[in-house]
């Protein structure tokens, strides 16, 4: 992916895309390292259909809480349209974004250019085209925590959701599963994160429940809170 080359001097204020995710949010911390400042996090909703990724909007500003970044949510029926309008909504209202970050590995590189390029924004993918396997120790390794909250059916069953991505979960998915994407780039499956670097609080999840819909396994987090970390 052809894109702007970003230096610590070329620092700037960004938008992050966001699903609740470890791309997007591994992808968000790679752009504070590297002495951007994050300004919003983005997450649009598909109006047309429900998306295994979607999770309950309250879990997704529980996140924006426990990090202390502001989060936006809205609808979409097209996701380059809506991308595109709250940006410069964003913009009109004097917010000066200048860039847009995505956690995308293998997908959608057109698309990212596409609105960057029209947007004038610096496009920033730190993990394009890596490999997936050492992107996901090196987000374990960088002390986030994340656990699964989708998958689909007929490649993982329910047992596999609430797992922690960990040392654990990457040893049984290579040996149990080794056809599956260690990232879940191809929608294997989702995470939600509630703990890393990012935070300055955690999000303890109190009780869940599982559920099958359209092929999918879904861990629907019915209770949780925000707890402080230690300083």
């Amino acid at each position: 992916m052809h894109h702007k080359t970003l230096h610590q001097k070329n620092k700037g204020t960004v938008v992050v895309s966001w699903t609740g995710g470890k791309d997007g949010c591994f992808a968000c911390y790679k752009a504070m390292l590297n002495g951007f400042e994050v300004a919003y996090l983005l997450n649009f909703r598909d109006l047309k259909k429900t998306a295994p990724h979607n999770l309950n909007k309250d879990l997704l500003f529980a996140q924006s809480e426990a990090i202390g970044i502001p989060l936006l949510c809205t609808g979409f029926v097209s996701f380059e349209a809506e991308f595109k309008k709250v940006v410069r909504e964003l913009n009109s209202s004097g917010a000066g974004i200048d860039g847009a970050v995505f956690g995308h590995i293998a997908l959608h590189e057109h698309l990212v250019t596409r609105i960057c390029t029209e947007l004038d924004l610096t496009l920033y993918v730190p993990f394009w085209k890596h490999d997936t396997e050492q992107l996901l120790s090196e987000f374990i390794d960088a002390g986030f925590e994340a656990i699964i909250v989708s998958t689909r059916a007929d490649i993982l069953d329910e047992e596999w959701l609430g797992r922690k991505l960990d040392g654990g979960f990457l040893h049984d998915l290579r040996s149990m599963k080794p056809a599956i994407d260690p990232c879940g780039e191809y929608g294997e499956f989702h995470t939600f994160v509630i703990d890393g670097p990012l935070f300055k609080n955690r999000i303890a999840v109190l009780k869940t429940e599982k559920r099958l819909e359209n092929g999918y396994w879904f861990l629907d987090i019915t209770d949780y809170s925000i707890e402080r970390k230690a300083r």
